[in-house]
């Protein structure tokens, strides 16, 4: 049974906010569990893409919900 992913709502804050603070979230988790990112920042995709390759955190999914996105992204270490 998998359990729900932690949300952390990032809307409204501007680059480079959004990956600064999905930086604090990931190590509120444990390592295989998931957070799930929204931000309106049309940074924050690419910056986000660049965090995880970076960190080695694996962005899992990325889906757009109009006036924001939702960012999957998993604790790999």
């Amino acid at each position: 049974m998998a359990t729900e992913s932690k949300k952390f709502d990032f809307r409204g804050m501007q680059c480079p906010l959004p990956v600064f603070e999905t930086s604090k979230a990931i190590k509120q988790i444990e390592i295989g569990e998931q957070i799930l990112v929204l931000a309106n920042d049309p940074a924050a995709q690419p910056d986000l893409e660049a965090w995880s390759k970076r960190t080695g955190h694996q962005l899992v999914s990325v889906n757009d919900r109009g006036d924001y996105k939702e960012f999957l992204i998993k604790r790999t270490h």
